[in-house]
């Protein structure tokens, strides 16, 4: 059984950092593309970011490139998002999401419907 368990989330001012974390298990971690979505009620789940298992390239939503960071570790089977310069816009739950599937085109990694494993989620809270 697969599980995804998101980690690090809380409220925070604008300006502050903070790093949210996902522990797999159940899966082959390392063979794994690793992404980050958000929502909000009554919006769309929406890209975040993404790590490749095979090569570690990333992928960044353009509202939050420059200020996050994703990453993954393999031996702890963790991937984790580090963000800094929070504005209340990044207020959502956000998402850990992991999919085996091969990808060929860069658009998908945006997609939410590539990913075929999802975390329950943990609240940000950005306060102005």
């Amino acid at each position: 059984q697969v599980q995804l368990v998101e980690s690090g989330g809380g409220l925070v001012q604008a300006g502050d950092s903070l790093r949210l974390s996902c522990a797999a298990s159940g899966l082959t971690f390392s063979r794994n593309t690793m992404g980050w979505f958000r929502q909000n009620p009554g919006k769309e789940r929406e890209f975040v970011a993404a790590i490749t298992w095979n090569s570690g390239v990333t992928y960044y939503a353009d509202s939050v490139k420059g200020r996050v960071t994703i990453s993954r570790d393999n031996a702890k089977n963790t991937a984790n998002l580090q963000m800094n310069s929070l504005k209340p816009e990044d207020t959502a739950v956000y998402y850990c999401a992991a999919t085996a599937r091969t990808i060929y085109l860069r658009s998908a990694y945006y997609i939410r419907s590539t990913y075929d494993y999802w975390g329950q989620g943990t609240q940000v809270t950005v306060s102005s």
